[in-house]
């Protein structure tokens, strides 16, 4: 070893590689009996030495040492024996930074020293409320890598941050990103792992092309373009960067957002192996360093308990599948800031079946579009990255995943979806016409529902992908979001826009507790009443398809009443709606699903409106103008009319 490197005792905790002023703390857990060590490389591994851990610094099994002397621009890895390996904690990974689809070479992956000195510009996390929170789930590279996202870093960061007018105009204020930590896209067999495990006489014997040679199959690997996979946790994914720093520009990312009022928040997949207390350091390292607002654990042994009582994540949104409330809130306590919340596929599949004219839904509706949990949220989205996009839901009843090259056989059989009439793409113009109100319907079902919703990007303009429901590996145009379909559908996109903003519009859409189905506003009307064919009757018979749900709430200026009646028929006939009484306000219709607006007729009792096949159709009640009071008579016509009244006494007095 160089005498260049002053070697001191160092601390346990941070894990990993810390830099600090006049050196680095290198930390690693070594549960065996053999020497451990930092192999150091610089440019590369052109060069390599090795530092060996004194055992007189562990500490348990953590073995440390503070090192002065080390130019922060080296590289490294860790080594246990003869197996050298890249460092789970580490900050920064180098070696990744390109993107590699159909990549035949393995890359040699090592930790880089990272700074952690960032001017945040006075943002912070925003805590916005589930209840006020309108979710859009994005993959990092697909969201602009198509030529036509018109952005100029494409596939990146970047792209993210160009793009924020769009969220903004369309009303995002939580984006949630798939996979962003670093992960190596292509599939190697066990064979190609040994690139991670050769020997420190092999690595400084060799030069680094022979190193290459052993990672060099003769033909292209299987694409993990998703990133479900175990990774390197702490790092943001290189290759996701158009600059040379993805730390600073993840970081620069989430400032933006946070300064146009949109969350971050991040997918995080562990396998069965990964220990608790390393996902819980992962989570804590996100959102104390990169400054997100939450994260969705995907994984069936997630420490999900653990996590969801942790004290300083508090404030931090986790979404997760499953969790045991009774647990984490002892004696029905209710969190001062609601944090957790369901992410499940019920309300999915369930409206998909509604959608689609199923039997028997009714009582299932009712349940998902006033679903509200006292602790925790509840997120609503009719489709996700593991399945048919919206437009597709409606355009397919078969999955099409050939291109995937598994004969079909992978992905989800069961999509609860409806081609309209015709498979795939059609000119047919009631089909078309068809499809886009059932897109509609969707979107409908999403915001007008008590829970978070969320949607799939590209969704709101009608989206393909040519019926594949599983493009894990479609690092391509099938995968990427194709931006001409919104030149395309830019009904289904305005359409979209005026849902969110109807929503935000009116709190009684989107509380932060549970409908009462009572009168809690005074205003003579229950926040939450079902009607039918017959106003306050529901008919929930299991070969009925159709539903009205009206809301009384408070306006925006807590003035008056705030009331909103929306028309479910997903049947595909005709359905009379009889629409209840209000005193001094009339029903009008605000938002409909169909291409043309809904008129409300009246007759002699009351008043309705004729819901077409398939639809759905919001009326908003709208105060009646004051009856202007009769004119009083000037004074001086009330002056003549009394003279003359004399003039007629004294006439019949003579």
């Amino acid at each position: 070893m160089r005498k260049k490197y002053k070697i001191k005792r160092g601390q346990p905790y941070p894990l990993g590689a810390c830099v600090k002023n006049n050196g680095i703390n290198f930390s690693m857990v070594n549960s065996s009996n053999e020497d451990c060590s930092v192999v150091l490389y610089k440019k590369g591994v052109e060069q390599k030495e090795r530092i060996v851990f004194d055992k007189s610094h562990r500490i348990g099994n953590i073995s440390c040492m503070f090192i002065e002397g080390i130019p922060t621009d080296y590289e490294y890895n860790f080594c246990i024996g003869d197996k050298v390996f890249v460092d789970p904690y580490a900050k920064r990974i180098v070696g990744n930074e390109k993107w590699r689809s159909g990549e035949t070479k393995r890359p040699f992956l090592r930790g880089g020293f990272y700074d952690s000195e960032f001017d945040w510009q006075d943002t912070s996390p925003l805590h916005i409320p589930y209840n006020d929170s309108i979710m859009y789930c994005l993959h990092v590279r697909g969201f602009t890598k198509h030529r036509s996202s018109g952005v100029r870093n494409k596939g990146t960061f970047e792209g993210i941050i160009e793009k924020i007018p769009y969220l903004k105009e369309l009303g995002i204020n939580s984006i949630e990103l798939m996979p962003a930590y670093e992960f190596e896209e292509c599939e190697w067999d066990s064979s190609e792992m040994l690139a991670l495990e050769q020997t420190i006489e092999y690595q400084v014997e060799h030069i680094d092309e022979e190193l290459a040679s052993t990672q060099n199959p003769p033909h292209s690997r299987q694409l993990n373009y998703w990133g479900y996979k175990e990774a390197s946790y702490f790092a943001p994914k290189a290759s996701y960067a158009a600059g040379d720093d993805p730390c600073i520009e993840f970081k620069r990312m989430v400032r933006e957002l946070h300064k146009n009022g949109i969350e971050v928040i991040m997918q995080f997949y562990f396998p069965d192996h990964i220990k608790p207390g390393y996902i819980l350091d992962i989570i804590k390292h996100w959102v104390f360093e990169y400054q997100i607002d939450g994260v969705h654990l995907k994984g069936s042994r997630v420490p999900v308990t653990l996590i969801a009582t942790e004290p300083i994540l508090a404030n931090a949104k986790i979404m997760c599948e499953y969790f045991c409330l009774n647990e984490i809130y002892a004696d029905r306590e209710i969190p001062t800031f609601k944090n957790l919340a369901y992410y499940r596929d019920e309300f999915m599949y369930d409206m998909r079946r509604y959608l689609k004219g199923d039997s028997n839904m009714l009582r299932t509706v009712q349940y998902h579009l006033r679903n509200h949990n006292q602790s925790c949220g509840v997120i609503n989205y009719m489709t996700n990255y593991y399945g048919f996009t919206l437009n597709d839901l409606v355009s397919y009843d078969r999955k099409h995943n050939e291109a995937n090259g598994e004969n079909n056989a992978d992905g989800n059989d069961n999509n609860y979806s409806w081609n309209c009439g015709m498979e795939g793409s059609s000119r047919k113009k009631a089909i078309k016409r068809l499809r886009k109100k059932q897109m509609r319907n969707a979107l409908s079902f999403i915001f007008t529902a008590q829970g978070t919703p969320l949607i799939w990007m590209g969704d709101e303009f009608g989206n393909s992908q040519s019926g594949n429901n599983n493009c894990y590996c479609q690092d391509n145009e099938t995968g990427w979001l194709d931006w001409r379909a919104l030149a395309k559908n830019t009904d289904i996109y305005e359409f979209t826009k005026e849902l969110i903003r109807f929503r935000n519009a009116h709190g009684i859409l989107h509380l932060d507790n549970e409908l009462s189905m009572l009168d809690r506003y005074g205003y003579g009307y229950p926040d939450l009443s079902y009607h039918g064919e017959e106003a306050w009757k529901v008919q929930l018979e299991n070969y009925n398809r159709h539903i009205g749900i009206m809301y009384c709430g408070k306006d925006k200026d807590n003035n008056e009443g705030d009331y909103i009646y929306i028309a479910y028929n997903m049947h595909w006939e005709t359905h009379r709606f009889a629409l209840p009484s209000l005193a001094d306000y009339e029903w009008v219709t605000v938002l409909d699903t169909n291409a043309e607006p809904l008129a409300v007729a009246k007759d002699k009792t009351s008043c309705y409106a004729d819901i077409p096949p398939r639809s759905v159709v919001i009326l908003k009640g709208r105060r009646l103008p004051k009856p202007q009071p009769k004119t009083q008579p000037k004074a001086v016509s009330g002056t003549v009319r009394q003279k003359r009244t004399k003039k007629q006494v004294k006439s019949q007095v003579k």
